[in-house]
């Protein structure tokens, strides 16, 4: 395939709620059902790995020192993944082998954090097989912040495949104007968004954020339903009682660098949206604008970025 054309793989699935080997069982046959239609790069969705918490919102989840919080969330961290222990070394294995690159949200147990409490984080894996960055969520949304902790930005960063510079936001980050001008910087014309699973989040902001950069958008999202959740998990029945039907419908969807739908948001259905981009595409709508490049004026407003890798403790040694 030419330099300038990256088929690309869009996983919408569901996890195997809060269990990490299964999701993992899952994530990987994705990359191998991609890699079969040789797409050069796949996505996945906001925390899919493990699964996104929806017992919060269902389960009272701001009430204080309760005990059914306290044994859901515990959970939920001992199926979150440390990187630095290998848990995704066979995620990285295929990427290598197939030579596919590969964006994953994951609950990232840090543990440069004391490995206790956990960060919804974008993992980006290059066809090499290695792991250039692990972008976590600057600020979670609402109920969110009662299980997830906010992030820094050590993973504002890009990365060349092709001819095409690839960067990620997680969910509402996307809406963030300055995070994503940071990427612009970089030189980004093709932005991956992942969400946990909703039209409702994709329908509008894919769009704006491609006719924004004149880049290419990809938005991932998973799916949810209330016959997902696994029985052996913590207080089973608290969850699905109040629980919809439907708690992520998918919305997956593709903008073109014009802000024009190349692939319109997926519903209710679960496996591989393919598509392949020209990278041309981007040169061209970028002759009448460039919001970091002859449309912008750095002598009159400029963006700050704070990179470093924050935790509590250095040392010296």
């Amino acid at each position: 395939m030419k330099n300038n054309l990256l088929k690309v793989a869009l996983a919408q699935i569901s996890p195997v709620w809060l269990n990490k080997e299964k999701t993992i069982q899952k994530i990987e046959k994705s990359i191998l059902d991609a890699s079969k239609e040789n797409c050069e790069l796949i996505v996945f969705g906001e925390a899919l790995l493990p699964g996104y918490p929806f017992w919060i919102s269902i389960t009272n989840g701001a009430e204080w020192n309760s005990k059914t919080q306290k044994e859901i969330h515990a959970h939920y961290v001992r199926n979150s993944i440390t990187i630095e222990k290998g848990e995704l070394d066979s995620i990285c294995k295929l990427a290598k082998d197939n030579k596919i690159a590969i964006y994953l949200g994951i609950m990232e147990r840090a543990q440069n954090r004391g490995g206790h409490s956990i960060y919804a984080s974008l993992v980006y894996i290059n066809e090499e097989g290695e792991i250039k960055s692990v972008h976590r969520k600057l600020q979670p949304t609402f109920d969110e912040r009662l299980t997830w902790a906010p992030g820094d930005g050590n993973g504002l960063q890009v990365h060349p495949l092709k001819e095409f510079t690839l960067g990620g936001l997680n969910c509402w980050e996307n809406w963030m104007p300055l995070p994503r001008t940071a990427l612009y910087g970089l030189g980004e014309n093709l932005h991956i968004a992942v969400w946990p699973g909703s039209d409702y989040n994709t329908k509008d902001i894919t769009r704006f954020i491609a006719r924004e950069s004149r880049s290419f958008v990809i938005s991932v999202s998973s799916l949810m339903a209330k016959t997902d959740f696994p029985k052996d998990i913590p207080h089973y029945d608290k969850i699905v009682k109040d629980a919809p039907e439907v708690l992520a419908n998918g919305g997956s969807c593709i903008a073109s660098p014009d802000g024009e739908w190349l692939v319109e948001p997926v519903l209710h259905k679960e496996g591989l949206i393919i598509e392949t981009l020209d990278f041309n595409r981007v040169l061209e709508e970028r002759q009448n604008f460039d919001v970091v490049g002859h449309y912008s004026r750095p002598d009159v407003t400029k963006l700050h970025i704070n990179r470093e890798r924050q935790s509590t403790v250095s040392y010296e040694d």
